[in-house]
């Protein structure tokens, strides 16, 4: 008998050891899973068991939520899936007050990156001024006030890339309070810049403090919040943007004439970061997030259960009573049963339902990029002034108009959101931004002696986006993706949104010199046709429905 080939031999080994690695892979995702399913009976037991005889242990049926828990013949525990969708589920007790903190100092990461927004749009204007610059190299180029103006949006880029890798290991809470060191450092830095290059240096630091709260701080609002008011609490976050905007627009037109006032502009940011952090510091993990580094075998099971526990209470107050067991066996059933137990690799996320989530989410940020929001406003001023208005005929007073309409716009959405819905509200405001962009590109190609038509676009556009892709495209991206790869899908969404929006600020100038500033509004126009076909027939409904139930109906 002749001697295999020693190639064949070499792939033949190779392929055992690969098989003998998945088995023994697939055998420690069992044994984790056989575990929880051994905890979990262990406390249903004692609520469930009808009889100390009895062969089975069954869900009540006034608790369609809870899995149906078996013993097979050979004594193993068998789960079956009950899913949450085919009875009512338990409503989450809490209360108003025990739900303000959770969300306020997340919110702060919102609120200190619309304050740059708004405060930058007054500190370039203080740099550039011999009079009141304070320094000796205010004579920046056009690509060097680029940079000061864009250098945070370039810094939440890195933020954003670098939350990909280490957002599911450090978790949502630490996420944030590295986010705040980073607010912190930024702006001081940025404040104290002897040179050009540390200030620079600077608005990158304080750019990465974006990237990270940007994609942290909806996920830990959507983990921590009630289901019943989700939406409103995350809606409330782009509120805080807005407000942000706001302030740092106010504050910047009161120390624009003030020497050296960019650097107060700027160092502003720094005492509001320590308090974002302080608050984070204080604040407890996201239960959901500790379960999940449950399942996925990252510590001792029965330790995690009694630490989300804990964290749920501190997160709901005395209003949830005794039923935070519950709820946490809840969601780790329904983890278990969601095949979260294990890691998504990059492949993954590209497959099944995380490409359809990830489709949802980054699709949506896309779109609200896409369809013009940066070069819009961009004309504010102009269109004001064409308009007459010479009290708003000031930029920074404009861009004060144009905040308090964006406040009271998404108020409005912060309202409604849980009444109504996302989709309606999606529906109804994209359909409003796409007339707008019609308006804008026939002013600037037919209607140029029509003032006012601008000034109505513009306006119906703000007011839209507000109600619509502002804060509804944030709080899908925080609702739609797994638990196990929310973390990265989030990242990837945030990304998107960053990169689109330097894409179409970059871009809008040249469009314009070469197709005129009616056609491109005219194909965002139809951009925005196309979302509305995005979100009619892509977007899913979720108000109302806890995140694993979205996971379970939608995915």
């Amino acid at each position: 008998m002749g001697l295999a080939h020693p190639t064949k031999s070499v792939q033949s080994l190779g392929f055992n050891k690969e098989l003998q690695k998945n088995n023994k892979n697939r055998g420690r995702s069992k044994q984790r899973r056989k575990l929880f399913l051994d905890v979990l009976a262990s406390h249903t037991l004692s609520c469930e068991l009808t009889s100390s005889n009895s062969p089975s242990l069954m869900a009540t049926a006034s608790d369609p939520e809870q899995p149906i828990v078996s013993f097979t013949d050979k004594g193993e525990i068998n789960n079956v899936r009950e899913p949450l969708l085919k009875g009512e589920h338990h409503p989450e007790n809490y209360s108003i007050r025990s739900a303000i903190l959770p969300f306020l100092f997340p919110a702060f990461g919102g609120l200190l990156y619309g304050y740059d927004i708004g405060a930058t749009s007054s500190a370039t204007i203080s740099i550039e001024s011999a009079t009141f610059s304070g320094i000796s190299w205010y004579d920046l180029s056009s690509v060097q006030l680029g940079l000061v103006t864009s250098g945070s949006l370039y810094g939440a880029l890195i933020g954003s890339a670098v939350a990909f890798k280490i957002a599911d290991w450090l978790g949502r809470r630490r996420e944030l309070i590295v986010s705040a060191l980073f607010y912190f450092v930024g702006a001081l830095v940025t404040a104290f810049a002897p040179v050009y290059v540390i200030m620079v240096i600077g608005r990158l630091l304080y750019g990465v403090g974006i990237g990270l709260a940007m994609h942290a701080a909806p996920m830990y609002i959507a983990e921590t919040a009630p289901s019943q008011i989700r939406g409103q609490l995350i809606s409330l976050k782009e509120f805080f943007i807005v407000f942000g905007m706001l302030v740092g627009y106010t504050v910047g037109s009161l120390l624009v004439e003030t020497v050296a006032g960019w650097r107060y502009m700027y160092g502003v940011s720094a005492p509001l970061a320590v308090i974002m952090g302080i608050g984070m510091w204080w604040l407890p993990s996201s239960p959901r997030w500790i379960l999940l580094c449950a399942i996925q075998g990252k510590g001792e099971l029965q330790g995690l259960r009694e630490k989300a526990i804990c964290c749920l209470c501190q997160l709901r107050g005395a209003a949830i009573g005794d039923s935070a067991p519950r709820q946490v066996d809840d969601i780790l059933s329904e983890l278990s049963q969601l095949s979260e137990e294990k890691e998504a690799t990059i492949g993954e996320m590209l497959q099944g339902k995380c490409l359809k989530a990830l489709t949802i989410g980054a699709g949506l940020i896309l779109f609200q990029q896409i369809t013009g929001q940066p070069s819009v406003l961009y004309y504010a001023a102009k269109i004001f002034q064409d308009a007459g208005f010479s009290a708003a005929a000031d930029a920074t007073r404009a861009s004060v108009f144009l905040a308090l309409l964006k406040l009271i716009m998404t108020g409005v959405a912060v309202v409604v959101v849980d009444k109504l819905g996302r989709r309606p509200l999606l529906l109804g405001g994209v359909s409003g931004i796409a007339i707008s962009l019609f308006l804008l590109g026939s002013y600037y190609t037919y209607l140029g002696n029509v003032p006012a038509v601008a000034v109505t676009a513009l306006l119906l556009y703000v007011g839209c986006y507000q109600l619509s892709f502002g804060p509804i495209g944030w709080l899908m991206i925080s609702e739609i993706f797994p638990l196990r790869v929310r973390g990265r899908g989030l990242s990837i969404s945030v990304l998107v949104n960053f990169g689109a929006n330097a894409l179409v600020a970059f871009a809008f100038s040249p469009l314009q010199v070469l197709l005129g500033a009616g056609t491109v509004f005219f194909i965002f126009g139809g951009i925005a046709v196309l979302s509305l076909l995005f979100i009619f027939f892509i977007i899913p409904e979720t108000k109302g429905l806890t995140l694993e139930e979205i996971e379970a109906k939608y995915l």
